[in-house]
């Protein structure tokens, strides 16, 4: 891994952006290996495969590469599982306490300390600390938001604690490092990096066929929709910028604490943190035809698994188009408006309905209404909970996995009773098993081949 590291640095390979960092002994200063800095001798080096990690050896960001808007490492670099979700947990809920976080992951405190003190050799706080740091600094850099607002953002009770912890992290005031001197309630702009290559046109094209009139739009270049998160209403725009290895994001969202949680799902609906040549290598493994892969693939996301499901049940046995037909009349009857901004419904909208205005078998609206009332009361934060919907007459294994797959961007969801996949393996020699665990990428591979 040295050695891999050594040659990506000197390459200046975007590759491996986001899996390490570069830290430099004599400077005192991390980077990532893309940084455009003079390369320093490699016996003035030392390798970090965590930004964190290397803040706590002593080490401050670049302020020209900013590892703070590096794309997030994958989950298969060899972290366990819980600590692996833990970190994603404490990105996502900056306001949360450690105790808070370890009770979602269902373990003590004691136990999440050491899990995070052997596989990372930190503690959950030092990391929250400097994850908190690192997104301030992106904010810093990249919005027009006032310190106060970014100091909420990122998880700090105030201005002021913002102050001191970034100074003595990084070296700096916030106020150094802002340059913007917009006023405050305008639009956040903020970049989205990816390991390339990334498939836009494959990502455009998937989408576009799906869009929801009133929630979506897909131009060339450029996608956006409303959402709801919480009592909060909200909308973003993600545009691909020609010859850059990150997307540009422009969100409207009255509630400034709720960034990082839509900064994420953003990242995961446009699955900016696959590592698309390790998964290709994989795929041409399992049997995939080399000449007709699709390169730079990524998992088209939808906003939540309530959607992915509404859009699994009514697209049953008939065309997307017609699907998408019924998708946009459910929102146009039960969505919520507000200007010129429409919303798809709410779980409490669908189960409070008869739906007598769509055309479909009563059994599927039954369906529809049963998956309504089951996200009015199950707890949207657990991960495991798109498998209850077995229990719910009309759902079967395909939409669940459906769900698992463009809802929650599981890597692993192999569709292979699709009748579109099931038509591909008729005419191609597949083994699945050695696409694991990266059957939601072949899924998709097959589909495209139709």
């Amino acid at each position: 891994m040295q050695t891999e590291y050594q040659q990506a640095r000197l390459a200046r390979d975007p590759r491996f952006d986001g899996t390490f960092f570069i830290a430099v002994k004599t400077t005192h200063i991390f980077c990532r290996p893309i940084c455009p800095a003079t390369a320093a001798l490699e016996k003035n080096v030392e390798y970090f495969q965590l930004a964190q990690q290397a803040m706590l050896a002593g080490y401050r960001p670049c302020l020209r590469c900013r590892p703070d808007s590096a794309p997030h490492s994958y989950a298969w670099q060899g972290v366990n599982t819980t600590v692996h979700r833990a970190m994603r947990l404490l990105r996502q809920n900056k306001e949360l306490n450690i105790q808070q976080i370890a009770t979602k992951l269902g373990i003590t405190a004691r136990y999440f300390r050491q899990l995070f003190q052997q596989h990372l050799g930190l503690s959950p706080k030092q990391y929250q600390l400097f994850d908190k740091v690192l997104f301030a600094k992106r904010l810093l850099h990249e919005s027009n938001l006032p310190i106060a607002h970014i100091a909420h953002a990122s998880g700090f009770a105030s201005a002021r604690r913002l102050q001191h912890n970034f100074k003595k992290v990084t070296g700096f005031t916030p106020q150094q490092i802002k340059q913007s001197k917009n006023k405050p309630g305008e639009l956040i702009s903020l970049r989205l990096a990816f390991r390339p290559p990334f498939n836009w046109e494959y990502m455009q094209s998937f989408l576009a066929l799906r869009v929801i009139q009133g929630v979506e739009n897909m131009t060339e270049n450029c996608y956006s929709r409303s959402f709801i998160t919480g009592t909060d209403k909200g909308w973003f725009s993600v545009s691909a910028v020609k010859n850059k290895h990150y997307l540009k994001v422009v969100i409207s969202l009255p509630n400034i604490e709720k960034l990082t949680t839509i900064l994420t799902n953003i990242e995961r609906m446009f699955d900016l943190n696959a590592d698309t040549n390790t998964i290709q290598t994989q795929l041409l493994r399992c049997g995939v035809p080399k000449d007709t892969m699709v390169t730079g693939l990524r998992i088209p996301g939808v906003w939540d698994k309530f959607e992915a499901g509404c859009r699994a049940i009514l697209g049953q046995q008939i065309s997307v188009k017609a699907a998408i037909r019924l998708l946009s009349q459910l929102t146009q009857e039960l969505g919520a408006t507000e200007g010129d901004k429409v919303y798809f419904p709410t779980p409490e909208a669908i189960a409070n309905s008869d739906l007598s205005f769509l055309k479909i078998p009563n059994s599927r609206k039954q369906t529809l209404r049963l998956l309504a009332h089951h996200n009015v009361h199950s707890s949207d934060s657990s991960d495991s909970s798109v498998d209850d919907w077995l229990c719910i007459k009309g759902i079967g294994p395909w939409t669940v996995a459906y769900a698992k797959m463009r809802g929650q961007s599981s890597p692993d969801i192999w569709l292979n009773t699709d009748l579109i996949v099931k038509k591909q393996l008729a005419k191609l020699t597949i083994d699945a098993e050695l696409a694991r665990p990266w059957r939601s990428y072949l899924t998709l591979q097959l589909w495209s081949m139709a």
